[in-house]
């Protein structure tokens, strides 16, 4: 069964890139734009792996996390940060809401995949 990828960020190049990469590796791929829009693509669809940013408009990725770590239907689901903050508070706060990796932009694309893989 194809596995499903739901890439959450308000950066168009950034959703493409990864959408791009990750079907060419044969996955589905779900995208949303805005925090509120991830949280209901999780609910309705429960990927099988999140890569969420953490600065989107409506409902930051911190508080996605929180309410799909904190809800036993959906804590199941791996859960990568994808942001710019660097610095160790952020990586922490990301922790605390239950993201299960923590990755800085730039990024290496193939790391990416590889952190996509290894949950997989």
């Amino acid at each position: 069964m194809q596995k499903v990828i739901l890439i959450a960020d308000d950066e168009p190049d950034i959703v493409e890139t990864i959408k791009f990469l990750v079907e060419s590796e044969g996955y589905k791929c779900l995208t949303a734009f805005d925090g509120e829009e991830a949280l209901r693509l999780a609910k309705e669809y429960k990927p099988d792996i999140m890569l969420l940013d953490v600065m989107m408009p409506k409902i930051n990725g911190y508080k996605v996390s929180r309410l799909l770590k904190f809800d036993a239907k959906y804590k199941n689901i791996p859960i990568l940060m994808v942001t710019a903050r660097s610095q160790e508070e952020d990586r922490i706060i990301g922790e605390e809401t239950g993201a299960d990796e923590y990755i800085t932009k730039p990024f290496d694309i193939n790391e990416v995949l590889e952190k996509i893989k290894a949950y997989l």
